[in-house]
Parts: C-alpha cells; sequence; structure tokens
C-alpha cells in the first residue's frame, strides 16, 4: 500500500524531508528510482499512474512503504498541517 498527496496540500514542504525512502517530490519535479528519472507522463514500475502531480507535492506509490517496519505512523501524515497524506484509494 502507499500514501498519496490529496489536491489540500498547500505547498508547504513539510513532508518530503520527513519521507525516509524519498518518495515525495515537489509539485512538477521530476522523480528517481533505480538510477532513472521520470516525468508526468512516466507511469511506476508497478505499472501504476495518476499520481505526479503539477499543483501539489506528491509521492511515487512504488517508493512509499507508509513507513511500516521504521515508525508508528507514516512520517509525512505526523507533519502534514493540512491532513493531506492519506492511504491511496
Amino acid at each position: 500500500m502507499a500514501l498519496m498527496i490529496t489536491d489540500e496540500c498547500i505547498n508547504c514542504g513539510a513532508c518530503e524531508p520527513e519521507c525516509p525512502n524519498n518518495a515525495i517530490y515537489e509539485a512538477g519535479a521530476e522523480w528517481e528510482m533505480d538510477g532513472k528519472t521520470f516525468g508526468e507522463d512516466d507511469a511506476a514500475p508497478s505499472g501504476a499512474t495518476g499520481f505526479y502531480s503539477e499543483d501539489f507535492y506528491y509521492i511515487v506509490p512504488d517508493k512509499c512503504t507508509e513507513c511500516v517496519g521504521h515508525f508508528d505512523e507514516p512520517q509525512c501524515a505526523s507533519v502534514c498541517p493540512t491532513d493531506s497524506c492519506v492511504k491511496a484509494e
């Protein structure tokens, strides 16, 4: 499972440095995985699409572990002032 960032995000950036998996990216930024760079039109290796955002921070689902095994709760959700980091549907 993975988390996602909703459109309630205010782009404060509090979540990005808290992610132990480097799964969170600033709006419009290219994302990286396994030494490769991807953009808005690229699917994740799992085939996941629709996570990239030009408008607010986003989470690459293939990199997100919900912090399971490391923390009691997802670190992005614990610092988000708008509760925008939620479980993906």
